[in-house]
């Protein structure tokens, strides 16, 4: 039976947040520190993971993931998750 990862990462240099899905966490978060090439994840690095959700159904991550992704998502990273990592 497969797991499905809702993920938060943290850039400190930066200051930005990246929320993704994945089944297979590590090789994610690795693929996004050192083998991604291009896009929004390679600008910011490095990276830290700052919370983590599981799912029994990919359904219900990929719902989890737009949720954090809206508005009101964002303002909750920032209020419980964000004052715990910021300098």
């Amino acid at each position: 039976m497969d797991n499905f990862v809702v993920y938060i990462l943290f850039s400190k240099s930066s200051g930005k947040t990246y929320t993704g899905m994945t089944s297979d966490l590590i090789t994610r978060f690795h693929f996004h520190n050192t083998k991604s090439t291009k896009g929004f994840t390679t600008r910011y690095r490095p990276w830290i993971l700052i919370h983590v959700e599981f799912f029994k159904s990919k359904k219900e991550a990929m719902l989890r993931e737009k949720e954090l992704k809206t508005g009101k998502g964002r303002d909750w990273i920032k209020q419980f998750l964000l004052p715990h990592y910021k300098l």
